[in-house]
């Protein structure tokens, strides 16, 4: 999202946001389409897991439906590897060890022994 300015984006996160409030699933299917012709997987990924970190404190239930409904397998592991990424250098600040503490499986699924566990849900 090199040339993309913050108004552009919050403007994609806003429709992004009203179309799962809404649950439609044509619009939904339409919008992401639109994203992925314009913007890289890894783009596409990052909206909507800004799009669903909004949803999840404004409706449950939409954040349910999107992720059941709207989101490919593609679409979640994209999200999941940005998050894994995230909470892993998280990890790493707090001093735990990569492949011994906690690591990533081939399809992305973070991986946490009980001390991980701890740090990630404090």
């Amino acid at each position: 999202m090199q040339d993309t300015t913050y108004l552009e984006l919050e403007r994609e996160i806003s429709r992004v946001v009203m179309a799962i409030v809404g649950q439609n699933l044509g619009i939904g299917r339409d919008l992401i389409s639109s994203l992925q012709d314009r913007y890289t997987p890894e783009d596409v990924a990052g909206i909507l897991l800004l799009s669903l970190e909004r949803i999840v404190w404004l409706d449950a239930n939409a954040f349910v439906w999107a992720v059941e409904k709207l989101m490919s397998e593609d679409m979640l592991r994209g999200i999941r590897q940005i998050t894994s990424a995230t909470i892993g250098k998280r990890l790493v600040d707090k001093g735990l060890a990569p492949g011994q503490d906690f690591s990533v499986d081939s399809a992305g699924k973070l991986l946490l022994n009980a001390k991980a566990m701890a740090v990630v849900f404090s």
